[in-house]
């Protein structure tokens, strides 16, 4: 095929046909000639390529294709033409003969065949109905971006829970409210405290010992009458009452008991709506706003912290302060207001301040140099007389050092002593309370020996470690043989009030008499608690 003169050879390269030697060319046709072999190499690269993969199928619309150069389009028609010939040639020569219906099979043992490649004229890729189709390119791309494609995140479409309702009907279950579906509960680790399982122990041993206690104080009841029954009601108070269960539903609740007083029950306030209003105590429209009021332990004034000076900073500001006294004497002397001080001669410098007085007459000077220093020391003893504190000065003093303000609460401790029969473990009691400063009372009734102390913080610190560290009860001796005594706190606390006034020494002949003393001053739980806790150890013992 001729193109402006030129033909291909049999390497597919343009040249004169019959002709070994190559004419000389001009620069364009060399050019032209170029680039004549690089679109057929171009060509070839893209047949080869739709040849190895499947066409896929175009929609029916027209595609707009870009016209080739006219010497591209002879040169590919050619090729086209020769390519289509040696096919028909083969498949005349073949014997198997294909109808035009049937499509051959694109499976082998080795897998699927590659979908035949269909040209037109114009060299582009066509389906078995002539449409043209657009063949895939791939584009090659960097490294990097394939890396940021796979670590794209991927959208997980989450699907919508819907909630169930419940099934079970219960008993009290309010039908406008939506319960939520059993969630399990995760599983965690749980860790007791240290001591948990010994305090739970211990008040249960606590309440088993008080039960067991309460059935032998009912059987001796029976036997022995009233001081036995007067135990029982003792300690009734003191044995907690029965805890209500999550599971039980009480007849009525504590708080509605108040004021429900003659009603047992809701139904009855059910059945007669009516004569609620006449039951009903306390309650009107008006509504109550208590006063706030501070707390008793709160100080209605701001505590201010004492300053505390070193030794070096006492010894400067005493300086400073002595010299500003001298420095205002000094004016008043200058201004007239008081008159000049006489010298102060001592025997050391009496020839030096007197000078020609000393020499004419020695001894009358000295005798007036040892009058002004007896002078001197009289006024400085009586300085110091006049500091002095007096008898009763000193003992306010020391009380004002001993006595605390209670004004924001005071510490009570009540101890309990098995006996207090050695007259001076009972006189040591006694008079460190008064010295202390402290009020309360000592109540002595067999093993039963109530002494309640009132003080301050102070106060009972001292107290407190005179009773159970320095007086040693265990070595009491009455009448030579010694017996078994010791001493226990049974409770301290804060109270607003003081009870008692200054300590006494009081003797209870019986129980009542020992109760109605405490109750008296409105503290007959002191009495109580110390009662029951040696019932309780009695019955241990036996």
């Amino acid at each position: 095929m001729a193109s402006d003169g030129l033909a291909l050879n049999r390497n597919g390269f343009p040249g004169q046909e019959g002709s070994s030697s190559h004419p000389q060319l001009s620069s364009e046709d060399i050019q032209k000639l170029m680039a004549d072999a690089k679109r057929q190499i171009e060509e070839r690269k893209r047949l080869s390529r739709q040849q190895q993969q499947p066409c896929p199928v175009v929609d029916e619309k027209p595609q707009v294709s870009i016209p080739a150069p006219p010497g591209v389009v002879d040169s590919r028609a050619a090729r086209i033409a020769q390519l289509t010939a040696q096919i028909q040639a083969k498949l005349s020569s073949s014997k198997i003969k294909l109808e035009p219906e049937e499509v051959p099979s694109t499976s082998s043992k080795f897998g699927p065949k590659p979908t035949p490649l269909l040209l037109d004229s114009h060299g582009r890729a066509v389906d078995d109905s002539g449409r043209e189709i657009q063949l895939v390119h791939r584009v090659p791309t960097l490294k990097a971006n394939l890396r940021v494609q796979r670590k794209e995140p991927v959208k997980v479409v989450k699907k919508e829970r819907v909630e169930e309702k419940p099934s079970v009907s219960y008993k009290f279950l309010d039908p406008r409210l939506e319960a939520k579906a059993p969630d399990r509960a995760k599983r965690s680790f749980n860790f007791h405290e240290k001591g948990e399982f010994e305090a739970l122990g211990k008040k249960l041993r606590t309440l088993s010992q008080l039960d067991r206690l309460q059935k032998e104080i009912a059987d001796k009841a029976k036997k022995t009458g009233i001081s036995s029954a007067a135990r029982l009601a003792l300690l009734s108070s003191i044995v907690p009452k029965k805890e209500v269960t999550d599971e039980e539903v009480p007849e009525i609740e504590w708080w509605d008991s108040f004021i429900l007083k003659d009603m047992s029950t809701y139904q009855e306030y059910l059945e007669h709506p009516a004569k609620l209003e006449e039951k009903l105590e306390g309650i009107t429209h008006l509504i109550e706003h208590p006063l706030q009021l501070k707390p008793p332990a709160e100080p209605s004034k701001p505590i201010l912290l004492p300053v505390f000076l070193t030794k070096k900073e006492k010894k400067k500001l005493r300086r400073q302060n002595r010299r500003e006294a001298w420095k205002e004497k000094q004016e008043k002397i200058r201004l007239g207001l008081e008159p000049a001080p006489d010298p102060k001669v001592k025997m050391s410098n009496m020839m030096r301040v007197l000078g020609t007085q000393a020499v004419q007459d020695p001894t009358k000077i000295e005798a007036v140099v040892r009058e002004q220093m007896a002078k001197r020391q009289k006024a400085h003893e009586e300085a110091n007389a006049s500091r002095k504190l007096t008898v009763e000065e000193k003992k306010q003093k020391k009380v004002k050092k001993i006595k605390e303000d209670v004004q924001l609460g005071v510490h009570v401790s009540v101890f309990r002593v098995s006996s207090l029969r050695d007259p001076a473990k009972k006189f040591k009691v006694e008079m460190n309370m008064k010295q202390l400063q402290m009020t309360g009372v000592i109540l002595l009734y067999k093993n039963i020996n109530v002494i309640v102390a009132e003080g301050g913080p102070k106060q009972q610190k001292k107290f407190k470690r005179l009773m159970l560290n320095r007086i040693k009860w265990s070595e009491d001796q009455v009448e030579g043989t010694e017996t078994a005594n010791k001493c226990d706190l049974v409770w301290e606390g804060l109270t607003k009030e003081r009870s008692f006034s200054e300590p006494k020494v009081k003797i209870s002949p019986n129980e009542s008499f020992g109760r109605e003393l405490f109750k008296n001053h409105g503290v007959e739980h002191y009495w109580d608690l110390s009662f029951s806790l040696t019932v309780i150890e009695s019955s241990q013992t036996t």
